[in-house]
């Protein structure tokens, strides 16, 4: 990898536009937006602040069976930096109205040919 390859310009707003259609999809609860943007793959792993999801299975089970209510929150520290034209990391911390904790989310996105996916991601809140 050399750096002209990280945080070409074309990339890097494709992967930042599918970031934020994944957080509009999230604070709406649209289940269907947020499933399409994970890879539908067994092998794909979301870590959440209080379980373990192996597999697009689990990852839509869970999904379909969590709280649609209190969903909003604040992003602040968003980095998203991609490497060549098919991977990309995307880290951010949020928080909520009405708590003092802060959360933390990192997602990995690879280029498809049905476009970007998270492949990998990981959701972990702090004191």
């Amino acid at each position: 990898m050399t750096p002209e390859n990280i945080d070409r310009p074309a990339v890097l707003n494709d992967v930042t536009a599918a970031f934020y259609r994944y957080e509009k999809a999230l604070i709406s609860n649209d289940v269907a937006v947020l499933d399409e943007l994970f890879w539908d793959d067994g092998r794909t792993v979301r870590y959440g602040a209080t379980e373990n999801l192996y597999g697009i299975a689990e990852i839509r089970d869970f999904r379909h069976s969590r709280p649609s209510k209190g969903l909003d929150r604040l992003l602040r520290h968003t980095t998203i930096t991609t490497y060549g034209e098919d991977m990309a990391v995307a880290s951010t911390e949020f928080t909520r109205e009405n708590s003092e904790r802060i959360g933390r989310q990192m997602q990995t996105w690879v280029k498809f040919p049905c476009g970007w996916r998270i492949v990998a991601a990981h959701v972990s809140l702090m004191g």
